[in-house]
């Protein structure tokens, strides 16, 4: 049973570590895409689909 607790603990501080690791690399800019907005206008838009137009059925008596 004993192991189970030094599991978890083991668990639980590397996601810290972790945890710690993503935030300071967020707040360092790793994660800035600094090279697409220079280059996104070279890329044509997307085309645009037209929406089928809906066939409107009349009731006949």
């Amino acid at each position: 049973m004993s192991v189970i607790y030094v599991l978890l603990a083991v668990s639980i501080i590397v996601a810290v570590v972790f945890f710690v690791a993503f935030v300071i690399a967020i707040k360092k800019g790793q994660y800035d895409d600094s090279y697409t907005p220079s280059i996104r206008m070279l890329f044509e838009d997307e085309i645009v689909k037209e929406q089928p137009k809906k066939i409107r059925t009349t009731k006949k008596d």
